[in-house]
C-alpha cells in the first residue's frame, strides 16, 4: 500500500529516530506547569507519527492506508506546530533545533507524497 517495502522501512527507521530525538528534547525542557504541558504535547504528537505510519503499513485496505497516513501527516504537522511554539517562546534554542525542524518538514513532505500516490492508484 505504500511506495515499496524499502522506502517504508527507511521511513520507519527515520521516524523511530525522530521520536527518540523528540523524547530527548522533551525531557531536556525546564520543569514547570507550562513547560510540562508543552513537552507532553510535543512528544505526544512527534511519537504518534511513527505509530500511525507503522499502522498504515499493516492497513487492511487502500482506504485504511490513506486514512491512517493522513492521521500521521496531521500529527507531523502538529509536531511542527509545537516545535515552533517551543522555538518562538525561546524555551529551546532555535539554532540547536534547526535540524529537527528540517527533519519534521521532510517527514511531512514524505507522508504527503505517499498519500498523494496512494490516492492516484486505481481503486
Amino acid at each position: 500500500m505504500s511506495d515499496g517495502p524499502t522506502k517504508r522501512r527507511d521511513l520507519d527507521r527515520r521516524l523511530v529516530k525522530f521520536s527518540a530525538r523528540a523524547i530527548r528534547l522533551g525531557t531536556s525542557l525546564p520543569r514547570g506547569p507550562v513547560h510540562d504541558t508543552l513537552a507532553r504535547q510535543w512528544v505526544r504528537a512527534a511519537t504518534s507519527i511513527g505509530a500511525n505510519h507503522r499502522e498504515a503499513s499493516r492497513a487492511s485496505s487502500r482506504r485504511h492506508f490513506i486514512t491512517t497516513m493522513e492521521i500521521a501527516q496531521r500529527e507531523a504537522d502538529e509536531a511542527l506546530y509545537w516545535l515552533d511554539v517551543l522555538r518562538e517562546s525561546q524555551v529551546v534554542d532555535t539554532a540547536k533545533t534547526d535540524d529537527l525542524r528540517d527533519e519534521a518538514d521532510q517527514i511531512v513532505a514524505m507522508l504527503t507524497t505517499s498519500i498523494v500516490n496512494a490516492k492516484k492508484q486505481p481503486k
